[in-house]
């Protein structure tokens, strides 16, 4: 299972991006190869899985949307890695540091252990200090 779709790499890198980064020798040059995205995704998804398999039960039911993001961005890094820009190497980099802490459980997924939301109590609570102006404490001015 992959955490993100050909679909959502097209909406974040665009059809032009997607197509030069998949161009192969025997492949149409006006369009994107999908088994090599597909791949990449596929490939980005195994390297998520090593990161979260410590904490979470996979394949997780409901994927985060940090998780497509980070997906896309791995895979990315993956389509170019030969020379891939600095700001897609970062991205990588960045993607792999808050795998670390959620694999640490520094961070979390906002899902729980099973891979299901995490229960919350969805009640607002709201406290105050007490009343700053009262009629005993203004002193005439009320």
């Amino acid at each position: 299972m992959s955490y993100a779709s050909t679909n959502d790499m097209q909406k974040r890198f665009g059809q032009q991006d997607l197509v030069l980064l998949t161009e192969r020798e025997d492949s149409d040059p006006e369009q994107i190869n999908m088994p090599i995205l597909e791949q990449a995704l596929t490939d980005a998804s195994a390297e998520i899985n090593g990161y979260l398999a410590g904490r979470y039960s996979l394949p997780l039911t409901i994927v985060p949307t940090v998780l497509t993001r980070l997906c896309c961005d791995i895979a990315r890094y993956f389509l170019g890695t030969d020379n891939a820009p600095e700001h897609i190497t970062e991205r990588y980099q960045n993607a792999i540091k808050f795998l670390v802490a959620v694999g640490k459980g520094t961070l979390s997924l906002g899902v729980d252990e099973l891979g299901a939301n995490a229960q919350t109590d969805d009640t607002a609570v709201m406290q105050s200090a007490g009343s700053v102006f009262a009629r005993g404490k203004s002193k005439g001015f009320i």
